[in-house]
């Protein structure tokens, strides 16, 4: 059983906000320390940042909000990065949060699921969530007419309280809320979405994904704020997988899109 959103999901769409404001951080500093909280919804933006970044350009956020949102209100408020937290980085990369982490091999239902969630998408890209159990496929797509999906997915269950419009005026978005979503049967402490590559959340849980892919078999790790080594890693040399990864995709924006898979 799994479920998966789409990019304009409402969730997914404060995970992409908070994803290209992370972009913004690393252009203007190589190593920044940043995290995005993002609510949206009902024609406003509520946007929190704390980062040790001192230029971030709010146009440019606000910018961005609107070209992936539309025209909303905007509420955002940047503050600097608690100083115990920016001291632990001070000398060297060190995990900069304790976290628990379970990196999982995909399945092949969860495999396809993702891919029928971007064929549709391809056609349809409006607001988007499906479900696959066993036999059972559930696709809600908004401003789609749900007899052409039906068409297309005859043994799918479509809309199932018919047309909808979705979208962040039906619906609230916020910051990692989908991570079932991103992760499939991975598990963690905390979300993927609106942080840094210093914080375990992000890389600690790419990399643990990344090492279920390639040997098939379960990944459980944990860290403590400050651990300078993970799995017989130097904690850089987890951060150095992340980052490429997270470039592999284009970024941090396009990474909130569809998560880990």
């Amino acid at each position: 059983m799994i479920e998966k959103v789409n990019p304009c999901h409402p969730d997914k769409v404060a995970d992409r906000i908070a994803g290209a404001i992370v972009d913004q951080a690393y252009a203007k500093d190589d190593n920044p320390k940043i995290a995005v909280e993002v609510l949206i919804g009902h024609g406003i933006c509520h946007v929190i940042i704390e980062t040790t970044v001192s230029n971030l350009d709010e146009d440019v956020i606000v910018d961005a909000i609107h070209r992936i949102v539309g025209a909303v209100e905007t509420d955002i408020v940047i503050v600097p990065q608690d100083m115990h937290l920016s001291d632990n980085q001070a000398e060297k990369i060190k995990c900069g949060d304790n976290g628990i982490f379970k990196g999982m091999p995909l399945t092949e239902e969860q495999k396809a699921l993702s891919q029928i969630a971007r064929d549709i998408f391809v056609k349809y890209p409006t607001d988007g969530k499906y479900i696959i159990d066993g036999a059972r496929m559930i696709l809600c797509q908004s401003n789609v007419n749900t007899q052409i999906l039906k068409n297309e997915y005859p043994t799918a269950e479509v809309n199932p309280l018919g047309d909808w419009t979705g979208g962040t005026d039906v619906d609230t978005g916020a910051t990692n809320r989908k991570l079932g979503s991103d992760m499939a049967d991975s598990i963690t402490g905390g979300g993927l979405h609106g942080k840094d590559l210093s914080k375990a959340d992000v890389s600690v849980n790419i990399y643990a994904f990344l090492k279920a892919q390639k040997t098939g078999k379960p990944v459980e790790l944990v860290c403590a704020i400050g651990d300078t080594e993970i799995d017989g890693h130097p904690y850089s040399e987890i951060v150095d997988i992340a980052k490429d990864f997270i470039c592999s995709i284009g970024g941090f924006e396009k990474f909130a899109e569809w998560g880990l898979y």
